[in-house]
Parts: structure tokens; sequence; C-alpha cells
């Protein structure tokens, strides 16, 4: 292991160095403002044969193209990453065998060509490119990861010529331009490279060294992976651990009176709701008496009050107020953003992954362009903008060069440089595209309003030494809250938000027909993806010690706004989360897998251990950490957590026994041969098929071995004569699980229809159709749905004869176990509720029940 100072040395090291000594390097290439781009785009001997423009995808690519031409040579497309880290055996043969280790090479892990799409010859020519490049000009994504997908292939070839960045947080024309005139040395981003390093190195070391750790230890025999990530699996324990409490909550009933008061200026409605709940019948009974036609002396407290518009919108908050409002993913929600921002003939607004809510104060001045542009539009037309703007400057308003730092882009707005052809544009928008520019556009033209100015009015009535209270807001100035005619705030509604008479301190007020209302304490809502994604942005609030909670407040949380939404994709991937209407459960399996991991060693699943670890990756941007101790404090955590799964092993830690993965045998479903070969034995034999053969291979496999008819030597005739593994599949099939860390299955080595299945799970996305329509889908956006098959009369006739087979029978009553909030859902499937709880009556199908982790 080397010294720190030596690793120090390899970071520096990481930065590519601008070599100003060459003679041969020519000058910045600068446009000048006077300078004629339609000359320069016309001129093809504008273009330098010793420049190459490196752009993050094809798209990009066409758009910077359509900015400046060859002027700056040749625009070379990557995809993405273009180089993956080696894998631990790689580095170190003896690794290839999992053991529970620390997975930390020595300096750091190598890069290699990444396979895939059309990544090697894009690779190649770049590669060619650079041989005879004197300057580079890097115009990847602005982020963080965008500056790691093009320096790493600077960084692998080793190329030490001039290189320049190039930043734009829009990509239209005017403003790529713009990028290329004003573009910067590197070097000067040496940092936020850096910071994408170490968090790429710190994430494959952790994830790797426990996820076999993990595997080795708690799998026992399970013949799967145990996948453990820094990020991930504090994801599902905050989902899990959310399922949980409203699993274990025991709901308390309680009473609030609520009275009618008269006052000389109209009536109104009172309630006593006392912070600590009346939980006795008999005591509201006596608040009922006391207040029945009481007459007494109103307190009146009126207070005029303010409120400033809400922050400008960055990824995560678009991602939760879409989820909640729309019922969108999160991947929804950056994939439309997306198109917004790079779509052909539509870029109308800024970079979308972004991770803060501020504005850098030079985009002040483009605030009357913006505005102007948005009010040519019928839809924003009559939100009252003043003039001039109102500009709030500071942690509390909207510009803020502070709020920006370690931050590599802004708060999402209207595209300037767009915002006039957007009467041209908005046609072509999709209506979820229009639904997502109206919730940007409303956001930044709240911004410049005047603050929302009211007259709060509070009441209380000393009835015999209990308190009544009511509430009302009047409105004295709409201000901001005129670009939302539609909406209001969840703490207006009900009682807070009724319109009181007018009211004098003092005067007498008359309660009449006072009444007990029946009320019941609720359990914590279960997260949608949005409010997931804002839990993982606020990881502090997981944390206990409250200094550490304030530290923690200043960071960015857990993951990052380019990877929440994929990482809960993940997830639901896996089998650990899965969607139930617009919010986001977790499976038994997932269930299963957080109790394992949090008794084997809490900090596993602990999202503040992740977000302490995440301030450190953060810090390495702004300079107060260095790349090298941020991967140390990592590794220092991942040490000690395999430490205590190594010490828990001999004193006995739970296994998981093949319940928690999702990749043991028999998990994964039958082929279509064996379903159809199983329908067809149904309908001959007018027998009912086992609950689940059409999902695990091993119960399809039982049921035709059972039915299937004899050959004359015993065997079952048909297709069920194992047929041995090709060297092609099981080549196919070691290259899988070596790239998903998985282990393959024994019974999947000695039979292809075994082997066939087992791959067709692990393997993700089916390569799509080449000629199919798949420009501008961002990364980590949904994966695309499945055609539906095509179906025949005969299929679906076969189908419904499956479908009416007589379901398996109960021969007394079976506990359940029915979640809160599944009530209607229990009793559609039978369930019914007694003295004793959920119980399934006899005769009740209660595959169902088991599918869903409800019986006892």
């Amino acid at each position: 292991m080397p010294s720190a100072k030596q690793m120090e040395k390899l970071a520096r090291e990481a930065a590519p160095r601008r070599d100003i000594d060459r003679p041969d390097n020519p000058a910045p290439n600068d446009s000048s403002p006077s300078e004629s781009w339609d000359a320069v785009l016309a001129d093809p001997r504008a273009a330098l044969a010793d420049q190459i423009v490196i752009t993050e995808k094809t798209s990009q690519a066409k758009d910077v193209r359509a900015a400046i031409g060859s002027r700056y040579g040749d625009v070379l497309p990557a995809e993405g990453h273009l180089f993956d880290l080696l894998e631990p055996e790689d580095v170190v043969p003896a690794w290839k065998r999992w053991s529970p280790i620390l997975l930390r090479p020595e300096g750091l892990y190598g890069t290699r060509p990444a396979e895939g799409g059309n990544k090697a010859a894009k690779l190649k020519a770049i590669r060619e490119a650079l041989r005879t490049a004197k300057r580079v000009w890097l115009a990847t994504d602005c982020d963080r990861e965008g500056q790691l997908i093009g320096q790493e292939i600077l960084e692998h070839y080793g190329y030490r010529g001039q290189v320049m960045r190039v930043l734009f947080t829009a990509q239209d024309s005017q403003t790529i331009r713009e990028a290329f005139g004003r573009a910067k040395p590197n070097i000067e981003y040496a940092r936020l490279y850096a910071a994408a390093v170490a968090r790429r190195q710190a994430d494959q070391i952790y994830n790797l060294s426990l996820t076999r750790t993990a595997t080795v230890i708690l799998g026992q025999g399970a013949r799967r992976v145990i996948g453990v990530g820094r990020v991930k699996t504090p994801t599902l324990a905050i989902v899990c651990k959310r399922e949980l409490e409203i699993r274990n909550f025991v709901p308390l009933a309680y009473f609030e009176i609520v009275a009618t008061a008269k006052v000389a200026g109209g009536q109104f409605q009172m309630r006593h709701a006392p912070q600590d709940r009346i939980v006795k019948r008999e005591i509201a009974q006596d608040v009922v008496k006391a207040a029945e036609g009481f007459e007494g002396a109103l307190a009146v407290r009126v207070e005029g009050k303010r409120q400033a518009p809400p922050k400008l919108h960055d990824l995560p908050s678009l991602q939760k107020l879409c989820g909640s409002r729309f019922g969108w993913s999160a991947s929804k929600t950056l994939e439309v953003a997306q198109e917004l921002y790079d779509g052909q003939g539509k870029k109308i607004i800024t970079y979308p992954r972004a991770e803060v809510r501020y504005l850098p104060q030079n985009l002040i001045s483009d605030v009357p362009r913006i505005i102007a542009g948005l009010q040519v539009g019928q839809s924003f037309s009559a939100i009252p903008v003043p003039e001039p703007p109102v500009i709030r400057r500071g942690a509390n308003g909207t510009f803020y060069d502070k709020g920006l730092e370690g931050a590599s882009h802004h708060a999402i707005i209207p595209n300037v440089n767009t915002i006039k052809k957007l009467p041209e544009v908005w046609p072509r928008l999709s209506s979820d595209e229009k639904k997502l520019f109206d919730v940007i556009a409303r956001a930044y033209m709240a911004a410049l309003m005047p603050d929302f100015r009211y007259r709060q009015t509070t009441a209380t009535l000393d009835v015999h030494g209990f308190e009544f209270r009511a509430a009302g807001r009047q409105p004295i100035e709409l201000g901001w809250r005129a670009a939302f005619p539609e909406w209001q705030p969840a703490d207006e509604n009900g009682n807070e938000a009724q319109l009181l008479p007018p009211l004098r301190n003092g005067e007498t007020a008359q309660l009449q027909d006072p009444k007990i209302e029946n009320k019941e304490t609720r359990p914590p809502p279960r997260y949608n993806e949005g409010a997931l994604i804002e839990a993982m942005q606020n990881a502090w609030r997981f944390v206990d010690d409250e200094v550490l909670r304030d530290r923690l407040k200043e960071a960015k949380g857990i993951g990052t706004p380019a990877t929440r939404a994929e990482i809960i994709g993940g997830l639901k991937k896996q089998g650990f989360l899965i969607a139930q209407g617009k919010n986001i459960v977790p499976t038994e399996t997932g269930l299963s897998l957080f109790g394992v991991l949090k008794q084997a060693d809490p900090a596993l699943v602990d999202p503040g251990v992740t977000a302490q670890l995440e301030c450190l990756l953060d810090d390495v941007v702004v300079g107060k950490q260095e790349m090298v101790g941020a991967i140390d404090a990592v590794c220092d955590v991942a040490e000690r957590i395999i430490s205590k799964l190594k010490e828990g092993a001999t004193t006995g830690l739970p296994s998981l026994l093949g319940r928690a993965g999702g990749n043991g045998p028999g998990t994964f479903p039958p082929t279509p041969a064996m379903k159809r070969f199983a329908d067809s034995l149904v309908r001959q034999k007018r027998i009912k098929p086992p609950p689940g053969y059409k999902t695990s291979i091993s119960i399809c496999r039982k049921f035709l071995s059972e039915h299937a008819p004899k050959k004359s030597d015993g065997e079952a005739a048909g297709k069920l004569d194992p047929k041995l593994v090709s060297h092609a599949q099981l080549l196919y099939a070691k290259k899988l699980a070596q790239g998903k860390g998985l282990i393959i299955p024994d019974d999947a080595r000695t039979n292809s229809v075994t082997m066939s299945a087992w791959i067709d799970t692990n393997r993700g996305k089916k390569r799509r159709n080449v000629n199919r329509k798949t420009s501008n889908r961002p990364v980590g956006s949904a994966a695309p749905q499945a055609a539906p098959p095509k179906r025949s009369r005969k299929r679906k006739v076969n189908a419904d004869a499956a479908s009416t087979a007589p379901v398996s029978a109960n021969s007394s009553r079976t506990p359940l176990r029915i979640p809160y909030g599944n009530k209607q859902v229990a009793l559609k499937l039978g369930a019914r509720y007694g003295s004793e709880g959920w119980y399934a009556p006899p005769g009740v199908d209660l595959s169902a029940f088991g599918e869903r982790g409800w019986l006892l």
C-alpha cells in the first residue's frame, strides 16, 4: 500500500498538464464578438486539423457542430463513460476468489475500454485524433460526471497537449458559442475531476468489498449475491424503516370539540384541540357541557405577515413536485427535463441535473429578456410580474454566488437564448413537456414578484379553562402567489383557511352547538419517488447527533441528482422495491435483506453514515478535502464494517439462506416453451396448475414432471429431456456473472433450459431495434416497455381456460397480517376481520396473500 504522499502525487498527476512551453502550441482560438459566425461556419478552411472537440454524446456533438462548425477542429462524441474501472482480479489475481477483505489496490484502480453500444468505434475515433491533436476542447456536460467522462479519456491515453474546458448550461447555438469564447484551461477544474475520481474509486472499493464480504459471511450456501452499495443500501433502508413504522403503527383514538361562535359581525367555527390529546370520551363530554351556550370575551390577535416566494427548482425538487402532482417516477421527470434541455428543436431550459436552487448574479441581466419572452405566450401573459422585477440577493433570495460554491451549474430556468422561439417551439412539445416547462417558468416568474402579504387573525376563547381557538388568513397582496392561481399550500387547508368575520379584541362571543369529533392518529405516509429523493437529499434528518446534523445540512445528502433515480430503479429491478400506485414500498425480500444487514452492522444501512462520506467526497470540489483523504475515509468505514462482519461470523450472524436476492435456484421464470407446455397440460387434463408456475422455473418443472406423459423408460415425454449447457452459453453466463457480481447456480450449469432462464433474468434490458429512434434518451431514464406479444384468438381462449381453473381451498381459518392501508385489497382477495384480527375463511385461495407476504 503506498504512502499518503505517494497517493497525493498520483492525484496531482490525474489532472492534465498544460504544456505551455511547446512552441507549436497555438494560442486560444477564441472568437471576437464582432466576428461573423455565419462566415466562420461557411468556411471549411476555418477548421484546425491539430484541434479536436470532445462531447459527451452524439446529440450534443450535433448541437456543437451546428453552433461552431469545425472552427475548433473535428467534433467527436463519446457515449457516456468510454472507460470502466478494472475489476479487482484484474489488479490482484488472488482477488478472483471472493473473501471478506478490503479490495483496495496499490494506488488507484486503472481503466479499461467499456463495452456495449457503439463505444468501441467512438473511442477509436477519439484515440486516433489524439495522436496529432495539440489542443483538446472538452465540451462534455458541465457537472462532475461530465468532467470525468471527458478527462478520463485523456488520462487513459496519457495525453499531454493543451486542454481547454468548455462549460455551458444550455444547449442552443448562442450559448455554446459564448461558452467556447470563455473556455478556461482544464487545469482550473482539477478539483472537480479529483472529486469525481474519488467518488468512483471509493464506490468501487466500498461496494465490491462489502458485497463480497456480505455474500461470503451472510449468504452461507445461498448460492446468490448479497448486493451492498454505499448509496443503494441506505436508500433501501429509508423505505424499509418507513414501512416497518407503518406496519407497527398502533392508531390512537382521540377527540376534538368544535362549536359555532356567534359575534356581532357573523359566525365562525372554533375548536378545542389541546396539544395533549383528549383520549377519554368522558373528558370530551365535559368540554361539550362547558361550551354549551357559553358567552365570553374573545382574545383577538391580528398580525401583518409576508411570505417570500419559494426557491427555484433543482432536479430533486422537480422530481418531488412531479411525483406528487403528476404521479411521475423520478426517472420520467429527468427524461422529460432532458428532452426540454437538448431535444431537437427545443432546448428551452437550462441544464436539468441541477443540485442547487440559486442563480449567479451575472444572470440578473437576463431577467428582462426571459420575462418578456414568457409573457408573449398565452399561458404566462396573465402573470403580473412587476416592472422592474423584484431582484432578491443573498441566501434568502434568488441570486447568490456563494450558494453556488462547489456546484458546477445553477438552478433550472428557461433558456434566455431560445425564449424568443417559445411560440414556435410550444406546439411541438408533448403534454408532459408542457407541464414541466410550466412548472419551471412559473417558479422563475414567481421568484421575481413581490412577497405574498396577508393578515393573520387568531381568536381564542377561555371556556372554564378549556381553550377554544380559531384562525384565519386574509390576503392583502397576492404578490408571487398570483403565479399559482390554482395552488393552495397544505397549511392553509381546513380550519386555518376559513374566512373570519370582522373581530375586535374583547368583544363577546357565544358558543352554540358544540360537538365531539372522533379522530385517530395516522401513520407516516409512504414515500413516492419524489419524496424518497428528497429524503436522500436531506439525509441529515436520519442523524441523531445535533452537531453532526447541522454539519450535514450543508451537504447534498446521499447520491447525486444524476444518479438517485437510477439507484431507485436499480432497487426495483433487483426486486427489493416495488411501485404501489404512486408510492414506493419494499418487498418482503427487501425487508429481509434490510433486517439481516442491520443486525450484522447498523452502519451498513445507516443513511447518516453515507451522508458523512458524501460530505467528505463533496469537500474535494471546494478544496476542504484531498482526493486520497476522501478515499481513505470511505475505506476506513468499509474496513471497520468488514471486521465487524467477520467477528459476527464466529458468533452466529443470521444467514439469508437464499431468501433475499432473487438469484437463487428456482427464483427465475420458466422459459416460454415450458409455460406453453404447462398450459396445454392444464387444458388437456383439466387439472389445476400450482400457484407460481408461471414465475418460478422450479415450480413449473415439478408440475411438468408430475403430469407430462411418460416415455417407456419412465422419463417424461415432450420437451423435458435435459439438454447440456453449450460452451458458448457457459462463456456468456460467466461473463455476465463477472460483470454483475453474480454466482451461477449449480442447476443452471447442468441444464440448458435453466441456464437460459438465468441468463434472461440477469442480463437486463434486451437490445433495442437498431432502427428504432433512440436519440436524446438520458442516462438513467426509465427502461422502455417491451412491446406486447401478438395475441391470437386461440391463445386467448387458452389463457381464459387456464384462468378459470379451480382455486386451492384451505380447510380452516388462516391468520393473516395485513399492512396498514391495504384493507380494500385484502377484502377483495377474500380476507375477513374478526375479534382475533385478519384471517382468510375456508375456501379462499391463499396464493395471492402469500405473494404479498401477508401469511403469518
